[in-house]
């Protein structure tokens, strides 16, 4: 399958979703999109990230701007950090990790010495052609969702 990459339309894929169906990127179109990866949920540096996005929903909401997010979880366990942190946008399972390979956010990381393979926190902003028009890799949590909100307005 081949990579996204910038300027170019991402091709379709579809999750499960914390809406109880599957989502669809095609059901996007129309609109701008932020997909953002995180590791896990429930985890401290994926909390504050996912409060980043939803503290500015509404914002995002003004601008046009749809919202996902997407980990390796379960969706049993996506509807209970979304719960939990009253996230207005849906979250989606990539337990097989295809949009993760898609998107090429799959990397080695190491915790107390032992090497692993999961996801590398990023973000993708998507106009509303569907066409990738900016990328943040290794995010850094903190002013990561008011500077992405910035380059959706830019758009």
């Amino acid at each position: 399958m081949a990579k996204v990459a910038l300027d170019k339309p991402v091709p379709a894929f579809e999750l499960p979703s914390t809406s109880g169906g599957t989502w669809k990127l095609g059901a996007a179109a129309g609109g701008k999109l932020v997909i953002y990866f995180y590791p896990k949920d429930m985890t401290s540096g994926c909390t504050l990230e996912s409060q980043g996005f939803r503290d500015l929903y509404p914002a995002f909401r003004r601008a046009g701007v749809s919202i996902v997010g997407i980990s390796r979880d379960s969706v049993t366990s996506h509807l209970k950090f979304r719960a939990k942190e009253r996230l207005p946008f849906e979250l989606l399972s990539d337990e097989d990790e295809t949009a993760c390979r898609l998107f090429d956010v799959i990397k080695e990381k190491s915790l107390y010495g032992r090497k692993y393979m999961g996801i590398e926190r990023s973000t993708f902003l998507l106009d509303g052609r569907g066409v990738l028009r900016r990328e943040w890799r290794k995010v850094k949590v903190q002013g990561h969702a008011e500077e992405v909100l910035e380059a959706a307005k830019s758009l």
